[in-house]
């Protein structure tokens, strides 16, 4: 249905989040009640940034703060020690407890710059405050017995493992039990009424709204986004030289914009409507470009994404570098540096390695193709051998030696 009553559900599915609701009419309504509701979305501390594939479930929690709710961030300090099996072949790598206090505050973190925290406005949480202290036997008494292992054995996380005869641990096992307890937990804690996620989720949400029903007769509800791919299929989040991170100090705010300025040209507006701000109505206005016009969609989209993430002044910073660098030719400062010991340069450094130091590939063997395929250039002259030594003699008039891959992706190297 697409005639909702609540801003929250209409904005949501004209901007293309919705996949699958619990109890469409019955959300509709308490969303449209006039009382701000909770919602939540579980993030596991696997690592210590999330990274651009992530940005949908972000955006989701920000669309519902937009709309006059209170969205809950819900850190699965708990839950990492588990793994959740998932859309995954193999098990997680199980990390220490210290790993994953470091990853906690990592993403946490990214989670100020799109949410206003504080009484009566966004929440967070962590589901170690409840899982860590529970004992095994009354949790198999209280919450074991509404689970039919029939029913868990029939969920998409467990039964692809099994088909593809991919192990799954016991203690993967009971991942989407602890999920359903913390989606139980919160609606007791902070009246939260909903889970949103990944379609990838949705066997996992509708568990915990079950287990609610049956523990304490709680209505809940649950809301799933569409599996998120490019239009030629390649995972959001992801290029060759590795994940889109969100935290500056994994991936600079210039190449993030550069990411996004990279949009293939048939996924500009749906990632306007689902990763800026923006009105729709100014969308629409920007889905009417054509041709070259394009990359001016492109361009704003850029911008507006980089702002969110990085703040204002870095994404002014990052488009401008870009401008000097793609519209005046120019070695602009703002491009990713990396610095390299004077006397190394003076030795020589293979031009394969300088790549992957510089990020501009993710190893030797494709920074070989890069140059193999004349895409790689070393002060805009293409590199024509994969034995090139780079050494001082490179260096500019500016001081620096400027690296390129393919036609966008930059990076300037320093000796100090």
């Amino acid at each position: 249905m697409s005639n909702f009553r609540s801003e929250f559900l209409r904005e949501a599915h004209a901007r293309g989040f919705i996949h699958q609701i619990t109890d469409e009419s019955g959300l509709d309504a308490k969303l449209a009640s006039g009382t701000p509701q909770v919602a939540y979305i579980g993030f596991d501390a696997t690592a210590d940034s999330l990274h651009a594939g992530s940005l949908v479930q972000i955006m989701l929690l920000r669309l519902f703060q937009r709309t006059g709710h209170r969205p809950l961030v819900l850190m699965g300090g708990g839950t990492t020690k588990i793994g959740d099996p998932s859309g995954r072949d193999e098990t997680r790598k199980l990390l220490s407890d210290a790993d994953i206090a470091a990853n906690t505050r990592g993403i946490r973190a990214v989670f100020d710059k799109y949410l206003d925290f504080g009484p009566g406005k966004a929440l967070s949480a962590d589901n170690s405050e409840w899982l860590d202290g529970l004992k095994y036997i009354p949790l198999l008494r209280e919450v074991g017995r509404h689970f039919s292992v029939n029913r868990m054995l029939s969920m998409d996380s467990v039964k692809l493992r099994l088909e593809r005869d991919q192990p799954l641990s016991f203690i993967e096992f009971n991942y989407m039990v602890l999920q359903s307890f913390d989606f139980v937990e919160l609606a007791r804690r902070y009246g939260c009424i909903m889970q949103m996620g990944g379609s990838d989720q949705w066997g996992n949400i509708v568990m915990g709204a079950e287990l609610g029903r049956r523990m304490g007769g709680l209505e809940l509800f649950g809301l799933t986004t569409p599996l998120l791919t490019t239009s030629s299929g390649a995972k959001m989040g992801k290029t060759a030289a590795g994940a889109v991170w969100l935290n500056a100090d994994r991936l600079s705010p210039y190449d993030y914009f550069q990411y996004w300025r990279n949009t293939e040209d048939a996924d500009v507006v749906r990632f306007l409507k689902l990763f800026t701000d923006l009105p729709l109505a100014e969308i629409a206005k920007l889905e009417k470009l054509a041709g070259a016009e394009i990359n001016e969609a492109k361009k704003v989209l850029a911008f507006e994404v980089t702002k969110l993430c990085h703040g204002e002044s870095a994404a002014t910073e990052a488009a401008e570098t870009a401008r000097r660098t793609f519209e005046q030719g120019a070695a602009a400062e703002g491009l990713p540096t990396i610095e390299v010991p004077g006397g190394e340069l003076e030795r020589g450094i293979a031009v394969l390695d300088l790549f992957v130091r510089a990020n501009l590939a993710a190893s030797k063997s494709e920074a070989r193709r890069l140059v193999q395929g004349k895409g790689a250039k070393l002060n805009d002259a293409v590199v024509e051998s994969d034995t090139l030594v780079v050494n001082r003699g490179h260096l500019a008039a500016d001081g620096a030696i400027k690296l390129t891959a393919g036609k966008k992706r930059h990076a300037l190297v320093r000796a100090v």
